[in-house]
């Protein structure tokens, strides 16, 4: 169900959501009680609120249209710092005590670092959980969670697990969709023997090469060990060669060794930007059929892609039926520093589905809100892909992003390149874990 969006007073919100701020807010109409049955505040809203992010340039101008509502509904400023150096500057604020008072983490590690250290303020001291749970699943409130307290509203999200291809090209060649791993190797056999190459593969990201196969790795791992296994390796609680994790690799290895898979081999595979990778898709005849990456890929789509026809995707495969085919996010989480009442007032904001529309509207955003009307996505496949972000029963977020720096932009990714040039799973995991700091600290 979705809900209609009307003015509310703050002072009514105090019971529901535990604000304190005399303004009003737009706020869904199934999580809140008739205004007029309750008193108007005579403060007028006012101060500001700050908040540091990793949104920079055009998609800035997005996020401030989304906030705008906010601003003019309670007289509050919203002051957006957008930085490159998020992971960076972020501990230097905090050290120094001049943390913004709002943070917007794009990887949950860093928030989970902070929460344990005591830098972060329990939303279940901020918003009542009903309104919470009408707004997520479990699932994404557990990934803003950490040791039992919830910190995170999730924002902006990105759902992975995705293989693109041409319903065209299939369709004239008779390929049908596979909707297991067996039938997609054995599909990518068949392109084969008919003198094509199944795969597109592109590693290539400069100072983050390697990174597009750490999500192989992670995906599969999902499919194979499941996801409660995958949550223990996330957090070193198994050591990261262990035999499953070996597996993992060696199920990719099926996809990046094989003769006549990938388009260009493995020196492509090695060398080709993962943003021009996809391009292959597009060329007539294809020099590729599938290529699996995250919705935020078609940035370097042609401009005359029609998403959702000329090119769409389907979820990886599922290879253990007891795990199905789970899905593999990231996004950007906010999670609060400074115990404010305008802050608390934003973070009420942020869980409203007015928030998360109007940005979607704009295209290029997805969002998990369950409220969230998705007649507002410009496109149909960006409401097919909003679909699997609030459908799927298991989701779990990026594993690199979630492990210490060393790992998450080191050794993992250095080691995808080593296993794809002809490294053996044993060799490189044993690497990245024979190197795993013995600490993390707020900072990794």
């Amino acid at each position: 169900m979705f809900c209609f969006i009307r003015r509310v007073g703050l002072n009514r919100l105090s019971a529901g959501l535990k604000l304190g701020v005399g303004a009003t807010l737009l706020l869904s109409a199934c999580s809140v009680t008739d205004p007029a049955e309750e008193t108007q505040s005579s403060a007028p809203g006012d101060g500001t609120v700050t908040v540091l992010g990793v949104i920079v340039g055009a998609e800035q101008a997005n996020l401030e249209a989304a906030l705008a509502p906010f601003e003019e509904e309670t007289g509050i400023e919203v002051v957006y710092e957008g930085t490159d150096a998020f992971t960076t500057l972020l501990p230097v604020r905090v050290d120094s005590g001049e943390a913004p008072d709002i943070a917007m983490f794009p990887q949950p590690g860093l928030m989970k670092s902070l929460a344990r250290a005591g830098e972060l303020v329990p939303l279940d001291e901020v918003l009542e959980r009903p309104a919470l749970e009408a707004a997520y699943g479990d699932t994404w409130l557990d990934l803003g969670t950490v040791d039992g307290e919830l910190y995170g509203i999730w924002y902006r999200a990105a759902v992975k697990s995705l293989v693109w291809y041409s319903p065209e090209e299939f369709e004239q060649r008779g390929y049908a969709v596979p909707e297991t791993w067996d039938e997609m190797l054995a599909l990518s056999d068949r392109i084969v023997a008919d003198g094509g190459n199944p795969w597109c593969l592109g590693l290539e990201s400069g100072n983050a090469t390697g990174w597009p196969g750490t999500d192989w790795v992670e995906d599969i791992l999902l499919r194979t060990a499941g996801p409660e296994y995958y949550d223990r390796w996330v957090e070193h609680e198994v050591p990261f060669n262990d035999e499953p994790v070996q597996a993992a690799f060696r199920y990719f290895g099926e996809i990046v060794h094989s003769d006549g898979y990938v388009w260009g081999g493995k020196v492509g595979a090695l060398s080709i930007p993962w943003g021009d990778a996809p391009q292959g898709l597009f060329n007539s005849p294809p020099d590729c059929f599938m290529y699996r990456q995250g919705n935020f890929v078609t940035n370097f789509f042609p401009d005359d892609v029609g998403l959702g026809e000329t090119i769409d995707v389907f979820v990886l495969p599922s290879i253990d039926p007891e795990y199905g085919a789970p899905m593999l996010v990231a996004g950007d989480v906010f999670a609060m520093l400074n115990n404010t009442p305008e802050a608390r007032a934003l973070m009420a904001y942020l869980a409203t589905p007015t928030a998360h529309e109007i940005w979607a509207e704009r295209g290029g955003f997805l969002s998990a809100h369950q409220q969230l009307d998705p007649a507002v996505y410009p496109d149909a496949l960006s409401r097919k892909l909003g679909e699997l972000l609030t459908e799927a029963e298991i989701v779990r977020f990026d594993g690199s992003d979630s492990m210490p720096g060393a790992v998450s932009t080191g050794t993992f990714w250095s080691g995808m390149m080593d296993f794809v040039a002809g490294s053996s799973a044993e060799e490189v995991t044993d690497t990245i874990e024979r190197n795993w700091p013995e600490t993390r600290t707020a900072t990794e």
